[in-house]
């Protein structure tokens, strides 16, 4: 895999700014996982004193799409992706560091080559568990990617 927290940390500097405001990092991705990390500051606060649920949806959200991206890269094909569904469930305030993690890479090859051997769109879905420094969960987000031969 070509891609490295350190690129995927500059992408979201240039093209999703918000998310590297609120503090939105990868801190690793290989093949079949991702982690992002967002600590709870000011800036990604909510009002009941916790970080407010669209800034763990960026950093959820980017522990999935990272590994997609990172996977249609490396096929050299030019391949649309887009969030078609999502679900969230958030079972604890979430303070401090917390860290999302996206083991379902193993997903993506099978789509991929569908969508290239058939042109048609392929959707799968893929979940992020947030944890907090003492690894007890805070929200677990599902998003349905859907892929496409452009």
């Amino acid at each position: 895999m070509n891609f490295s927290a350190t690129k995927f940390n500059q992408f979201l500097f240039f093209k999703l700014p918000a998310a590297f405001l609120c503090g939105v990092r990868v801190k690793s991705i290989d093949e079949k996982q991702c982690v992002v990390s967002v600590k709870h500051r000011w800036i990604n606060q909510n009002p009941f004193g916790s970080m407010y649920f669209a800034v763990q949806a960026m950093a959820a959200e980017l522990s999935t799409g990272a590994l997609v991206i990172a996977q249609i890269k490396n096929t050299g094909h030019n391949i649309a992706l887009l969030v078609t569904n999502s679900k969230s469930n958030f079972t604890k305030k979430a303070t401090g560091r917390i860290n999302f993690v996206c083991n379902n890479g193993h997903l993506i090859a099978d789509a991929i080559q569908k969508t290239i051997q058939t042109g048609e769109g392929q959707t799968f879905w893929m979940k992020a568990i947030g944890t907090n420094e003492q690894g007890i969960q805070v929200s677990e987000m599902d998003f349905e990617w859907s892929i496409k031969r452009k």
